[in-house]
């Protein structure tokens, strides 16, 4: 099945030929990072021409919006598509998810949250929250971050509860979701679900007194340097920690980049290494591989794959949202790969972005 996925997507480039687009240097230059050659970063620049060149001609070309690789904390590429460019923020949807980990991740580290076995219902006052459902004293972050809390909550099935278009509209949904009652037990299987990391940002904003928005700008998105950022916040100060994020294609990859560095940015630890280390290594669950031909388990809100390009067997993990928006990211390689696409509704973005990000791991030597 997903030989025959592959081969789908390559169906829609064309053929190389000796009129493809040189890959000399990036198209803009970034200031605060500096940049090197294909060569200098170990790849073939034949192969890297011939996706240029593929991604040029392609009939569905006009969706695909950008694409960002690092490597070696170096600009190896960086190009843009259509009317985007470099300060062109982009909705990353679910791939916002792996983001609000990461935020996770520094409230844990400030003492804002004690640890990933506390229980969802401790992180809760009662007294602001008197609704919320006892079952949650069940549910660990862990499980939240695994997405296998057991709440009757499922993004396939619009008739369950914890369905987002159950609670989006709602101009105040935490009670809604604190609300939402348990199908099955705590970690018994995986099921994907927005409540999971809508839970979470709820639990920061509870700890910290901010929106999740206010708190990423502050702690994550300041020092990292990201500008400009949108992130959807309902009229009660509630993030959409679910995705509704938007980044440019460069900050995107900062993010990335901050995981291939154990967290560390510019010699500040701005996430712990543990945690970190924590997000790379989680076994997670493998039955979203039945779900995403590009996965094989799922864990930390981040998916996880092993697979073979080329000659080379690679072991990363990536964020991934709607339409073909991937962040990749490749510890033992110190690579970080950042594609943007738009191609929300058809459905041909995810395999696309799978296919983009085969070739230029094909292409490392």
């Amino acid at each position: 099945m997903r030989t025959l996925l592959l081969l789908s997507c390559l169906s829609v480039f064309a053929c190389s030929n000796p009129k493809a687009p040189n890959a000399e240097k990036p198209s803009y230059p970034i200031t605060d990072l500096p940049s090197m050659s294909l060569e200098e970063a170990g790849f073939n620049r034949d192969s890297i021409n011939n996706l240029m060149q593929a991604l040029a001609e392609s009939p569905r070309r006009r969706d695909f919006r950008g694409m960002v690789v690092i490597k070696d904390n170096k600009l190896v590429l960086e190009e843009y598509y259509g009317t985007y460019w470099r300060k062109t923020v982009h909705d990353i949807r679910s791939a916002g998810k792996s983001v609000t980990a990461l935020l996770l991740g520094i409230a844990i580290e400030e003492g804002l949250i004690k640890d990933l076995d506390q229980s969802v219902y401790s992180l809760f006052s009662e007294e602001k929250n008197p609704s919320i459902n006892e079952d949650y004293q069940k549910i660990k972050l862990q499980h939240l971050l695994d997405m296998a809390s057991g709440l009757d909550a499922d993004t396939d099935d619009t008739d369950t509860p914890g369905h987002a278009v159950q609670w989006m509209s709602k101009d105040n949904w935490k009670s809604y979701l604190l609300n939402v009652p348990l199908k099955n037990q705590p970690g018994e299987r995986f099921v994907y679900a927005d409540i999971h990391p809508l839970l979470i940002g709820l639990a920061i904003e509870e700890a910290s007194g901010m929106s999740l928005k206010d708190y990423a700008r502050e702690k994550l998105f300041g020092p990292l340097g990201f500008e400009p950022v949108y992130w959807y916040t309902n009229p009660a100060n509630q993030t959409g920690a679910a995705g509704n994020l938007y980044l440019t294609g460069f900050d995107f990859a900062k993010l990335g980049l901050l995981v291939a560095n154990e967290g560390l940015w510019e010699g500040k630890q701005i996430i712990s290494a543990d945690y970190i280390d924590a997000l790379k290594n989680s076994k997670g669950y493998p039955e979203v591989s039945d779900l995403f031909f590009a996965a094989d388990s799922y864990g930390m809100l981040w998916y996880k794959s092993k697979r073979t390009f080329g000659d080379k067997e690679f072991e990363y993990l990536f964020a991934s949202g709607s339409g073909g928006n991937h962040l990749i990211v490749v510890p033992e390689e110190e690579l970080v790969i950042a594609l943007l696409s738009t191609a929300y509704g058809p459905g041909h973005g995810q395999g696309r972005s799978y296919t983009v990000m085969s070739m230029i791991l094909a292409a490392l030597q």
